[in-house]
C-alpha cells in the first residue's frame, strides 16, 4: 500500500527543484520534441533525491528507459523515490539506509537491464561492469561520471589500459566543478551540519581537509559563519592558496589539537587516522562531505573507543579510554546528503544540465571516441552559462569586431 503522505512530499518535492532549475528545464523541453534517446537504455547510479529525479525524468521523457539507483547507501530521499515510482512510472531502486547487500543489489538492478549508457556518481557502476559485470560490457557505449572521486579512479583505470568505453568526466566541466563542487558543497555541508548537530558554527576552529574546489567551497563558507579556519593540504600548491585566502594551513596532527569541527573533504582515504584521534581535542565533532565513508577512520574510531552511543539522530559519540569524547555525523558518510538535502537546486541546474548535454554529445559520437576519459567542449560550457545568465535575468557585453581581430591576431601590439 502507497504512503500517500510520503507520496505527496516527494511529488512537492520534484515540483519545488523544477521550480528552480531553469536550464535544466529548457533542455527538458527540447529533449521532448527532439526524442535524442529514444530506444536507449540508461542506467544511472547517482544521489536519489529531487534534483536528480528531474534529470531522470528528463532522460526518460527524451525516449529513454531509465533505471536509477543510489550511489550512496544513505543519500536517497524516500518521498523522492516514491514519487518517482508513481507519478512518472520510473525504475527506482533505492532507499535510505540500505546495506552494503543492499547497495549492490540495487547496482546489479540497473545493469540487469542491459543498458547503453551509463551516468555514475563514484563509478561504482563502471567498476562493476569490469569487475563483476563483465557481461554487460558489450553492450555499454559510453558513461558519464559525475564527481571527483569518480573521474580520478576512471582515469586510473584509463592510464592502466583497462577502460572499456568512452567516459565523459563531468565533474572537470567549468559548469560543475566551478559552481557545484565550490558554492555547492559550501552550503549543503553547513545544512547537514545543522540539522545533524543544531549547534553554532560561529567563534569555533573548523579544520578543512583538502583545499580543492570542495575545500575552497567549504572553507569560504566556515569563514562566512564565522570560524577560525584552518586547512590541510598535501599539495604545496593548494598550501599556499589556502595561506593567502587568509586560513592557517598546518599538519592535521596539530590541526586536530585545535579543532572543535572538522569536516573532511579530499576524495582519499583515513585523512583522519588513529595518530589524529589520539590527540584529538574532546568534544570535536567529526563529519566527511568526500565521496565515499574512509576518509575518517572508522576503524580507528572503533579501536580506541570504550563506549559508542548515539546522541542524536545523526551523531554518534566515541568516549576514549582517557575519557575524551569525539563525534561523527552519519557514520562518516557525505553529511550534505545524509543529514542533509544535497547541494541547492540552483546549483544542480548547471551540474544536470552538463549530465543532459553530455549523453547527448555521446550518443552522437561515441562511435568515434576511445576508451578513454574525456572532458566535455567548452560549447557545452558556454550554452549552459548563457541560459543560467538569460535564467538569472543577466546580460553581458561582446566583443566589437576590432576587439576579436585583436584578440585573435598577434601583429598589432597597441
Amino acid at each position: 500500500m502507497v504512503d500517500t503522505q510520503l507520496l505527496e512530499k516527494g511529488i512537492l518535492r520534484l515540483a519545488w527543484a523544477e521550480d528552480h532549475m531553469p536550464v535544466l528545464t529548457a533542455i527538458r523541453e527540447r529533449f521532448r520534441k527532439e526524442q535524442p534517446f529514444k530506444g536507449l537504455k540508461v542506467g544511472m547510479a547517482l544521489h536519489v533525491e529531487a534534483k536528480t529525479g528531474i534529470l531522470a525524468v528528463a532522460i526518460q521523457e527524451a525516449g529513454a528507459e531509465v533505471r536509477l539507483a543510489s550511489c550512496n547507501p544513505l543519500s536517497t530521499d524516500d518521498s523522492v523515490a516514491l514519487a518517482l515510482r508513481e507519478k512518472y512510472n520510473l525504475q527506482v531502486f533505492a532507499k535510505k539506509g540500505e546495506t552494503s547487500e543492499e547497495y549492490y543489489d540495487n547496482l546489479n538492478k540497473v545493469l540487469d537491464m542491459g543498458p547503453d549508457f551509463i551516468i555514475d556518481d563514484g563509478a561504482d557502476l563502471i567498476t562493476m561492469l569490469h569487475t563483476t559485470r563483465k557481461d554487460m560490457l558489450p553492450n555499454i557505449k559510453g558513461a558519464n561520471e559525475e564527481t571527483t572521486t569518480g573521474v580520478i579512479r576512471l582515469k586510473a583505470m584509463a592510464n592502466d589500459g583497462v577502460l572499456k568505453f568512452p567516459v565523459m568526466a563531468v565533474n572537470d566541466s567549468k559548469m560543475k566543478f566551478l559552481f557545484d563542487n565550490r558554492y555547492g558543497t559550501g552550503q549543503s555541508t553547513f545544512d547537514g551540519w545543522m540539522n545533524a548537530t543544531n549547534l553554532m558554527v560561529s567563534g569555533k576552529t573548523v579544520v578543512v581537509a583538502g583545499y580543492g574546489w570542495c575545500g575552497k567551497g567549504v572553507a569560504m563558507r566556515s569563514k562566512g559563519l564565522g570560524a577560525n579556519v584552518i586547512v590541510t593540504e598535501v599539495d604545496p600548491i593548494k598550501a599556499i592558496e589556502a595561506k593567502m585566502d587568509g586560513f592557517r594551513v598546518m599538519r592535521m596532527v596539530d590541526a586536530v589539537k585545535e579543532a572543535e569541527i572538522v569536516i573532511t573533504v579530499t576524495g582519499c582515504k583515513d585523512i583522519i587516522r588513529e595518530e589524529h584521534l589520539k590527540v584529538m581535542k574532546s568534544g570535536c565533532i567529526m563529519g566527511n562531505v568526500g565521496h565515499f565513508d574512509n576518509e575518517i577512520s572508522k576503524v580507528a574510531l572503533d579501536k580506541l573507543a570504550k563506549n559508542v552511543r548515539r546522541v542524536r539522530e545523526f551523531v554518534d559519540e566515541y568516549e576514549f579510554e582517557d575519557g575524551r569524547k569525539v563525534c561523527l555525523i552519519s557514520d562518516g558518510r557525505l553529511m550534505n546528503l545524509a543529514a542533509g538535502q544535497g547541494h541547492p537546486a540552483e546549483i544542480m541546474d548547471m551540474s544536470f544540465a552538463v549530465q543532459a548535454l553530455s549523453l547527448e554529445y555521446l550518443v552522437n559520437g561515441y562511435e568515434g571516441m576511445k576508451a578513454e576519459v574525456f572532458t566535455q567542449p567548452d560549447s557545452i560550457d558556454i550554452d549552459i552559462a548563457m541560459t543560467k545568465l538569460a535564467a538569472m535575468g543577466v546580460t553581458i557585453d561582446e566583443h566589437t569586431d576590432e576587439q576579436r581581430s585583436y584578440i585573435t591576431g598577434w601583429q598589432e601590439g597597441t
